[in-house]
């Protein structure tokens, strides 16, 4: 296969390429002449609004495309991934996706945003493996398909609150990071080896809290990859509604040293003020790098409770409590 920038004469490939990828989803129907007439030349289309175009090719025959768009703030919009049924799996999809990206990312973007057809499942899983999660609500199209579409963003670099569909969407991506998190000796309630399952559940809950309004959760990404979160409960007793907790602050091993720990806390100090919170508790593991990143942002240490918790190989560990005063 082979990868070039898209062309007008593309038409009849692009229009034959996403008939295939519709016709596996019932009311899907394809109406060029009304409905997607760009398709008959699409490269003007993207070039005259600054964007760009590509073609997949194997041999003459068109089995992948992709394009993406300046639109408003400083973001791109990512338009008409797709790729033949018979090259699942090849990493064709992913290779466009990049390709997209980096030209958006050259270009001077901070954040990526597309829409996808409800229906379209399987290019869902697709986008949060590649750490797009769901943002905004679902839009609906005065189609013949009678399209709903969800909407699915992500930052180059920089900390985002995620929504209730977005922590849902990112379930897996925040699992792994939890994984990792545990895997590397974080001491964040669990033991290894944490099964992805168990972490998926868990993060599930917390997707589940974000719903309900018992917290906010901020998600980190560096290069494009979401990489750290961290979670402010907001859950707190009746006689505290001036407090909240700073609960699981994780960036993954690959992603360390790029500031992101920093970041998230920051974050998630203005997303509590935001809430009306002037108090802020904490604690962790004594004497690791969490630590020294809390002391170095202000955190005021409360005390020390030696034996709070065990280690991989069984040993009790301290823990030290913080707390932190944003407003009166």
């Amino acid at each position: 296969m082979r990868l070039r920038p898209g062309r007008d004469s593309d038409a009849g490939g692009f229009i034959a390429l996403i008939g295939r990828c519709w016709s596996d989803y019932p009311g899907c129907v394809l109406e060029v002449e009304h409905e997607e007439q760009e398709l008959f030349a699409l490269e003007s289309f993207c070039v005259g609004r600054g964007g760009a175009l590509w073609t997949a090719e194997d041999g003459d025959v068109v089995v992948g495309m992709a394009a993406i768009l300046p639109t408003e703030g400083g973001a791109w919009e990512l338009k008409k991934l797709y790729v033949h049924p018979d090259t699942h799996g090849s990493g064709l999809g992913q290779h466009l996706l990049r390709t997209a990206e980096a030209h958006a990312a050259s270009a001077g973007a901070s954040r990526l945003v597309l829409w996808s057809d409800t229906r379209f499942t399987r290019a869902h899983r697709f986008y949060e493996k590649q750490s797009w999660v769901r943002d905004g609500p679902i839009r609906a199209l005065d189609d013949i398909s009678r399209t709903l579409e969800f909407g699915y963003m992500k930052p180059l670099d920089g900390v985002q609150p995620l929504t209730a569909a977005g922590a849902a969407s990112a379930e897996r991506r925040l699992a792994e990071i939890l994984v990792a998190c545990v895997e590397g000796g974080a001491s964040v309630s669990f033991l290894p080896p944490l099964p992805l399952d168990a972490a998926r559940a868990y993060m599930r809950g917390v997707a589940q809290q974000v719903a309900a309004g018992r917290c906010i959760l901020l998600a980190a990404w560096t290069g494009g990859v979401l990489s750290g979160t961290v979670r402010v409960q907001l859950d707190t007793p009746q006689n505290q509604p001036h407090r909240a907790e700073i609960c699981k602050m994780l960036v993954h091993p690959d992603a360390r040293r790029h500031g992101l720990g920093q970041a998230l806390m920051l974050a998630a100090e203005a997303a509590a003020k935001k809430a009306g919170r002037t108090l802020l508790t904490l604690d962790t593991f004594t004497g690791g790098a969490g630590e020294r990143l809390y002391r170095r942002l202000g955190w005021i240490e409360a005390g020390v409770i030696p034996g709070y918790s065990l280690d991989a190989a069984g040993q009790p560990e301290a823990t030290t409590l913080f707390y932190k005063q944003i407003g009166d």
